[in-house]
């Protein structure tokens, strides 16, 4: 299926145009009956002779329902301009063709009504200048097909005209991230919430889990043009009934999108592709993105980007084009593209410089500028923003001017050179303390925010040792310094008697402190059983040879039979006993303990 929105001045026809092509009034609305005016969306389906089907989307023309028309005309891939003979180019003309050129819109057609309430001169008079104002934007070179609806004239070759429009559009991608911005949502009794948009990308299922608005939902019917359907692909009109959300929660402006599948933004950069320059605009405006419209706050940084603060979030992303509309002057002002998603903030004097000069060069959605202008980005950022350019990185860290993706994370080489430095003095500075056993991998992940994958690699790369979770250098000392003697007599005296710990006064006495124990810990050369009022320190095979005593024990055995085969305190043996628990090397059942293992 293909969606064709409908453009142009109140009162030249598009909706007749379109229940000419489709049998079906798109008009909804009693009010809209009785007035002869189109207020809000309508919709209506029509079979091509080709057999294809398309979905139109009419819209209002009058510029008091402007945003109506905005947001059936966002999600739209194609549009059908509409100029009536007898009235030729009007304002609304206008201001619909310069939201066609904002949002980038390439096909299209001209049709002309009521060619037969004007005579050929007029009607080749307003073809002329029609053609002559699309010509300057996006559109530029269309087909125009001249009609009269209400007697019926050219109505088939405008299906034709459709057919060849429809036939160059560009292929569907039914693999990209869904995201369907909606348009109407209402109750159907018996089916619950039903939710209507435009889907262009992506595919729905029933069944599938899906999010509005921070909500989640499942999706348990689809239909096409009325069509109940189990699957549903782009570009389609589609009604989703959901479970498990109510209307109020999707309202016209939202978006469907799978669960985390999206980045909400609050803050964009974007460079202006149609319109007045930033300078000019006003400091308050609305953007508008598919159906969705907030007010924003512009911070130009030069007269081609500019930096757009949303009221509210928005599932935007990157090459987005987005409408600016100046409210205070009733006008669109500019038509922009979506370069950034959540950038970095603004905090120097000269800033917003820089960052002009930062984006002149950037081709939006390229995962490089981003990932060179950030040092680092997650791999899921990338999929949600839509980024492209970055599937074929190796999986490993980058040299040179390269890039790659470590424990999806996408680095580039100036940033491992960042981080290999910071790595370097950070475990430089550790070594200054000759009791450090080293810096923990987790400690420098969190310094150098990234993840302890990429402290190892980088580590690595730099000739660094990694052991027991720990990076040290060549600076560390691999002895205690001035406290080697002292622990070599608290060892001579456990070798004697392996069960006599030291009491914290000996251990003061010998100028052995918490920092001094732990070092000795760390490196393997003592055990510290954690135990109140103070740590008991053992020999690290204290363990294995209580084991032996504990064998040879009666099984079960109690704590005193324990104290007294290992000639020790209760001081020493419960922390000990329980240190055996711990490890699973005996059991405890009350006041008893059996040997495991």
């Amino acid at each position: 299926m293909r969606v064709i929105a409908t453009a142009g001045h109140v009162d030249h026809g598009k909706s007749t145009l379109v229940q000419a092509l489709t049998g079906t009034d798109p008009d909804r609305w009693a009010e809209e009956k009785r007035r002869g005016l189109t207020i809000d969306l309508g919709f209506a389906g029509l079979e091509l002779p080709s057999g294809e089907h398309v979905a139109f989307v009419d819209v209002p023309g009058h510029r008091r329902f402007i945003g109506n028309m905005l947001a059936g005309l966002g999600p739209a891939p194609a549009v059908m301009l509409v100029v009536a003979a007898d009235q030729g180019w009007q304002a609304q003309s206008s201001e619909h063709l310069d939201a066609i050129d904002a949002l980038g819109l390439e096909t299209g057609l001209l049709v002309l009504t009521r060619c037969g309430l004007a005579d050929a001169d007029r009607v080749a008079e307003v073809r002329r200048s029609a053609l002559e104002h699309i010509a300057q934007t996006s559109l530029g070179a269309v087909r125009v097909v001249e009609t009269d609806a209400v007697q019926g004239d050219g109505i088939g070759d405008l299906r034709s005209a459709l057919d060849d429009l429809v036939a160059g559009m560009p292929p569907l991608d039914g693999e990209g991230s869904v995201r369907m911005w909606l348009d109407r949502s209402f109750s159907v009794k018996g089916a619950g919430t039903v939710v209507t948009g435009t889907l262009a990308h992506g595919t729905l299922r029933v069944g599938d889990e899906v999010s509005v608005a921070g909500e989640r939902a499942t999706i348990r019917s689809l239909q096409v043009l009325g069509e109940s359907r189990d699957e549903v692909g782009p570009v389609s009109r589609c009604a989703v009934g959901l479970r498990g959300i109510t209307r109020d929660a999707a309202p016209r402006g939202s978006a469907l999108l799978r669960p985390a599948g999206g980045l909400e933004s609050t803050t964009i950069d974007v460079r202006r592709e149609t319109g007045c320059a930033w300078s000019e605009s006003s400091r308050e405006v609305s953007v508008h993105v598919g159906t969705a419209a907030v007010p924003a706050r512009v911070r130009p940084f030069d007269d081609e980007t500019a930096r757009l603060r949303l009221e509210s979030p928005l599932p935007l992303r990157l090459r987005d084009r987005v409408i600016v509309r100046d409210d205070s002057a009733a006008r669109i002002h500019a038509g922009a593209t979506v370069l950034d998603l959540d950038p970095p903030p603004l905090e120097r004097r000269g800033a917003g410089a820089a960052r002009a000069a930062t984006l002149a060069v950037w081709e939006s959605g390229r995962a490089s500028d981003l990932v060179v202008d950030r040092g680092h980005v997650s791999v899921a950022w990338l999929e949600g923003a839509g980024a492209t350019g970055w599937g074929d990185w190796p999986l490993a860290l980058p040299n040179g001017d390269g890039f790659g993706i470590v424990d999806r994370v996408a680095v580039s080489a100036s940033q491992v050179t960042a981080w290999s430095q910071q790595l370097d003095e950070l475990v430089s500075d550790d070594a200054r303390d000759p009791l450090s056993p080293g810096v923990a991998v987790a400690a420098l992940a969190r310094e150098l925010d990234t993840s302890p994958a990429v402290v190892h690699l980088l580590a690595a790369a730099s000739g660094l040792d990694v052991d027991a979770g720990r990076v040290r250098g060549a600076e560390h000392r691999r002895d205690l310094g001035g406290a080697d003697t002292a622990l070599a007599q608290l060892r001579e005296r456990l070798q004697a008697s392996p069960f006599d710990a030291p009491e914290a006064d000996d251990l003061t006495a010998w100028k052995l402190g918490s920092r001094e124990i732990a070092a000795a810990a760390e490196r393997g050369l003592v055990l510290r059983l954690r135990a109140q009022p103070a740590d008991i320190v053992l020999l690290p095979d204290a363990p294995a040879r209580a084991m032996r005593e504990l064998a040879a024990l009666q099984q079960p055995f109690t704590t005193s039979d324990a104290r007294q085969a290992l000639g020790t305190t209760r001081r020493v043996v419960i922390p000990l006993l329980e240190h055996l628990d711990a490890r699973g090397w005996t059991r405890r059942d009350g006041n008893t303990r059996t040997v495991v293992r």
